[in-house]
């Protein structure tokens, strides 16, 4: 065999083996310590679920990251941002008189704020909790409580069903998922700051203030 035979065979096999790890990577974590590192809190529910079978919850998680890691997500426009910052905000105001009714909103609020990101939609509210768990791992617990207290009050489970203590600790779980979705990309971000006038937004309304304190001060008294 000629040595420029033997060069052009290494060669093919040094790209076929870059490829290889570059596709890999593409894909995401797999198994084992990636998906822990990936999925974090949803990496122990999952386990949980599974009754502490961790090869039945990787192979879960490992599914979810086969479908949805390569989801896009879609941007925002200014104005639909603005919009959903302001039914947020009427969210948290409506929980001071209407816990329940306000939860719900937040439930409905979170699913179509996803779905105009990109993620599944048409009320496919599992596959939506999956595609998100996938790319916000560490917020998603709170749309899963969110959307369980909103169920319940559905089906008309006012009586044991959630307390206002319940309620108000799932929709300011939830808030985190929200900030997430709504605010702009680091893309995004770094292309409003470049033509914008040096102001810094805050993350939870992308306007430079935060969202009104009469939440706040409602969580204070029911504390």
């Amino acid at each position: 065999m000629s040595t420029g035979l033997i060069i052009a065979l290494i060669v093919i096999v040094a790209v076929a083996v870059v490829a290889a790890v570059l596709m890999s990577r593409a894909r995401g974590p797999r198994h084992g310590t990636g998906l822990k590192r990936r999925f974090g809190p949803e990496y122990d529910r999952a386990v949980a679920r599974h009754d502490g079978d961790t090869k039945a919850a990787e192979r879960e998680l490992a599914e979810r990251v086969e479908r949805h890691g390569d989801l896009r997500v879609r941007s925002l426009e200014p104005a639909e941002r603005e919009r959903y910052e302001a039914r947020w905000t009427a969210v948290q105001e409506r929980f001071v008189d209407a816990p329940r009714d306000a939860v719900a909103e937040a439930d409905r609020l979170i699913a179509e704020l996803a779905a105009a990101r990109g993620f599944p939609a048409d009320g496919h509210y599992e596959d939506q909790l999956a595609a998100l768990s996938v790319h916000h791992a560490h917020h998603v617990q709170g749309y899963r409580r969110v959307h369980r207290v909103a169920q319940a009050g559905a089906n008309g489970a006012h009586d044991g069903g959630a307390g206002t203590e319940e309620m108000r600790e799932a929709l300011v779980e939830a808030r985190a998922l929200f900030e997430e979705l709504v605010r702009p990309s680091r893309h995004e971000a770094g292309r409003h700051r470049a033509g914008a006038d040096g102001h810094r937004t805050s993350p939870a309304d992308g306007r430079g203030h935060r969202t009104p304190s009469l939440f706040h001060r409602h969580q204070a008294k029911e504390s």
